[in-house]
């Protein structure tokens, strides 16, 4: 096991409620169950938007929570699902079934007096947006609305979300739109240059110099991977 080099000075926190201690934590014995709760807990402090939830999808692509569950003896896909039903059972999340696409997709709720309204509207019919459809209605997805996508796209295709990046991530949210984040993502991972600082860069540029018809250049810009290391963020950027 590799020990952990302990906490910084100054580092990002994550609330969670005083009754998950008092009146949850001592109920669960399972140990993918508490794993599974708690990055429920803190995804969805970081969602943005009404109603807040997380699809099984998303928790399913996230390295650290699967990672944390290779420890286990079952493979981490049924732990996971096991860890769901068992924190649904007990009343710590709201679950219900939606279709995307065709393809049934689970989410799940924080089991607050919000999300039990929003849950309620959802299958009375009154919330009905975009996205899902589940009885012949459509309805929010996980996920849906750019902001609420950042976090998980970060996660899925550059590496783990440290308190330092996410707070870089909220920082950034700030002063670009969530489409320039997004795609300033995907442009990194086109580049094979996974890093924050890259990213960073690129949206610099992007503010500097604007954005061609709504999104990045692709002449000469595209073929060359190295041309946002003359910004801001230049010599923090390496191949």
């Amino acid at each position: 096991m590799k020990q952990f080099s302990g906490f910084p000075a100054k580092m990002q926190f994550i609330p969670l409620p005083n009754l998950f201690f008092s009146a949850l934590l001592p109920q669960i014995n399972d140990m993918a169950e508490l794993k599974t709760t708690l990055y429920i807990l803190a995804t969805l402090y970081r969602k943005r938007g009404y109603p807040r939830f997380v699809s099984y999808r998303e928790l399913l692509s996230s390295t650290s929570l699967i990672c944390s569950l290779k420890e286990i003896a079952e493979p981490p896909e049924k732990l996971l699902r096991k860890a769901l039903e068992m924190a649904a059972k007990r009343g710590t999340v709201l679950h219900i079934v939606v279709d995307r696409d065709g393809v049934s997709e689970d989410i799940y709720f924080l089991n607050t007096e919000e999300s039990r309204q929003a849950v309620a509207k959802i299958e009375g019919g009154e919330l009905i947006l975009p996205g899902l459809e589940t009885a012949g209605r459509t309805y929010l997805g996980a996920g849906v609305g750019e902001q609420s996508n950042i976090f998980t796209l970060y996660e899925q295709n550059i590496g783990m979300l440290t308190p330092m990046i996410a707070e870089e991530l909220r920082e950034a949210e700030k002063l670009y739109p969530a489409a320039w984040i997004k795609d300033a993502i995907k442009e990194a991972v086109n580049q094979s240059k996974r890093k924050w600082s890259y990213i960073s860069a690129i949206l610099e540029r992007w503010s500097s110099e604007g954005r061609s018809d709504g999104t990045y250049r692709r002449d000469s810009e595209k073929t060359d991977p190295d041309k946002y290391i003359k910004g801001k963020y230049g010599h923090m950027v390496r191949r």
